[in-house]
């Protein structure tokens, strides 16, 4: 772990840009590509990330639309904590939100590559953490909706993870090399577990509305079929969200993270007595190889949802197969 003081440009930040170089900021670099910086006094501007294509148009490139960035302003002295999202292509983006008023505590994520402008008093504090976007296992568009309301630390989210990444901050410069990276490592599962809660939290509850998390969800259930141990409990961890919320999730959707999991599975299996009629894998394979443990089990949910035994959906293919090639 390297701690040191720093300027923006030592961070990645953009070479020429008019933000003032910060005054002895404490900086704290870990591996995993996070960045803990502890401002002494109110920043200009938040630290920015060089984009990856400054041709088009990029903060020290060449020309390119004049954009009236996004406003944060504090309304009293103290400190305030912001995550920059590092990683993103570098796409200007045009933000669609008014000035957002902040309280000493709350949070907000900004996209490293177009950050805010800051409206602070000079007795404050900005403690800033610079993470990758994988490791938060955010998609780009997830980064331009986070942004656009801050997680306040009157919220039950604030309330609970404010006071712990603040101390963080001020903590992580003053500790030795191994306990820095679990500081580290701490500091990155906070954070990957807010930005889930907020984006799930903002998204809007009626019957025609998706969670954003739904397609990563159905993917990593698609990915671990064959798994046995494929439950609610192993899909709410891997997403960094609570099993209720994951349920509550489903619920939007009109079905059970469980029927969700035997439909795909179903499927499967049919598709596999289809296609592999004439092959001599036994039924009970097929299904093992799907996470069924029980060909009993699998054979009753099959005639419900299908209307015959897998045994006779077989047979029909194999008629089928034989009548084509006849």
């Amino acid at each position: 772990m390297l701690f040191s003081t720093s300027t923006p440009e030592a961070l990645g930040g953009a070479t020429g840009s008019p933000q003032p170089p910060l005054r002895q900021d404490q900086v704290c670099r870990i591996p995993m590509g996070l960045d803990i910086v502890v401002t002494d006094e109110a920043p200009a501007q938040l630290l920015q990330e060089r984009r990856p294509h400054p041709e088009q148009g990029a903060l020290g490139g060449g020309p390119g639309p004049q954009q009236c960035p996004q406003r944060f302003i504090a309304r009293d002295s103290g400190d305030y904590l912001f995550v920059g999202v590092r990683g993103g292509r570098g796409a200007p983006f045009v933000q669609d939100a008014a000035d957002i008023f902040l309280s000493p505590g709350d949070l907000c994520f900004y996209d490293a590559h177009h950050p805010p402008a800051l409206d602070f008093p000079e007795r404050c504090r900005a403690k800033v953490f610079l993470v990758p976007r994988e490791l938060l296992r955010l998609e780009e568009s997830d980064v331009h909706q986070l942004a656009r309301s801050p997680v306040t630390r009157t919220s039950s989210l604030g309330t609970l993870l404010s006071p712990l990444l603040s101390d963080l901050a001020d903590t992580a410069s003053a500790a030795q090399p191994p306990l820095g990276a679990k500081l580290a490592l701490y500091a990155v599962n906070l954070l990957a577990t807010l930005a889930t809660e907020q984006l799930i939290s903002e998204a809007t509850v009626t019957p025609d509305a998706q969670s954003p998390l739904v397609p990563r969800i159905l993917e990593f259930i698609d990915l671990h079929l064959a798994d046995t141990d494929l439950t609610p409990q192993v899909i709410a961890k891997a997403h960094h969200i609570s099993v209720r919320y994951l349920h509550k999730i489903f619920k939007n959707e009109g079905r059970t993270v469980g029927q969700c999991i035997r439909h795909r599975r179903l499927e499967e299996c049919r598709r596999d007595l289809t296609l592999r009629a004439r092959g001599n894998r036994t039924i009970a394979a097929v299904a093992g190889r799907w996470g069924f443990t029980s060909a009993t089990h699998f054979s009753r949910v099959f005639r419900a949802a299908y209307g015959v035994s897998p045994r006779e959906w077989r047979d029909t293919a194999l008629c089928g197969t034989q009548v084509g090639h006849g």
